[in-house]
């Protein structure tokens, strides 16, 4: 009886004790949103589980030939993430010295994420399907980044806490938090779609951090406009956890036109 009392006080503490933070700076795009975080993870937390997670995934793509196949394109890949990487100071002035990963994995999958730290995995399915240039692979590199820098997985993380909180209390209680945490971080990269404003804040993002680095930001538009081409029909906006792709081509537009003089100075210098 004790027990389940002290299990529930701890609950309640974690459930009562969410914290809001400012994860990032505003930059020219004015992401402003406060985010509601776990005092049960820490950034430095999501960090060591982030560098857990990708390494299982590296492993796994390594044991099926799929990890950095092709030289050339893992070079173009990182060639792209190394110029986005000094522009996320605008945003976070810890994050250029991020312990930043690269990889691409050879996969039909068209997709690319990026944990917290920065670890960043690009599939080979995104890049062949829709044919990108550099300016679109910036637009959709900027994008993962974005996530990582807002940290939406540890808000994600927490979001699950919150809803898992008595299994999620009684596994720290026993000691087994970290392998707790490193799989919630694989379900909320690989599995968990983004909200809508996570999403929306990571295109933002994205559009500066590619102006910044002397990428055209209004590769974004086309950039999403193939992925509707390649989505297909998809169900009306309020059924979907993600912005229309309408919606979405005019937000990153609208964006993209304000982070012009960002792109010309970056294209001076």
């Amino acid at each position: 009886m004790k027990s389940r009392m002290w299990f529930g006080a701890l609950a309640l503490a974690a459930l009562c004790g969410c914290q809001s933070v400012q994860t990032t700076e505003g930059g020219a795009v004015g992401i402003e949103r406060k985010q509601s975080m776990s005092p049960l993870v820490s950034s430095a937390q999501m960090d060591r589980s982030a560098a857990e997670a990708y390494a299982q995934v590296l492993s796994d793509a390594r044991k099926k030939g799929q990890l950095d196949h092709d030289p050339a394109q893992v070079a173009r890949v990182r060639a792209v993430a190394n110029r986005l990487i000094p522009s996320t100071a605008a945003f976070r002035s810890d994050a250029p010295g991020w312990k930043w990963e690269i990889n691409v994995i050879t996969s039909q999958e068209v997709n690319a994420w990026c944990m917290p730290g920065g670890k960043i995995a690009v599939y080979t399915g995104l890049v062949d399907q829709l044919k990108l240039t550099d300016e679109e692979l910036a637009a959709v590199m900027g994008h993962e980044i974005g996530h990582a820098l807002r940290e939406h997985g540890r808000e994600r993380a927490s979001e699950q806490m919150v809803q898992q909180l008595g299994a999620t209390v009684l596994g720290i209680a026993l000691g087994d938090a970290g392998a707790q945490l490193t799989q919630t971080i694989l379900n909320v990269t690989l599995t968990l779609p983004h909200s809508r404003t996570q999403e929306t804040e990571a295109d933002r993002i994205g559009v500066e951090l590619a102006a910044r680095s002397g990428y055209d930001p209004r590769a974004a538009v086309s950039l999403w406009q193939k992925m509707g081409k390649l989505g297909g029909g998809k169900p009306p906006e309020w059924l979907s956890t993600h912005p229309s792709d309408q919606t979405r081509t005019r937000d990153v537009q609208s964006y993209a036109e304000r982070v012009m003089p960002l792109y010309e100075g970056a294209r001076s210098r």
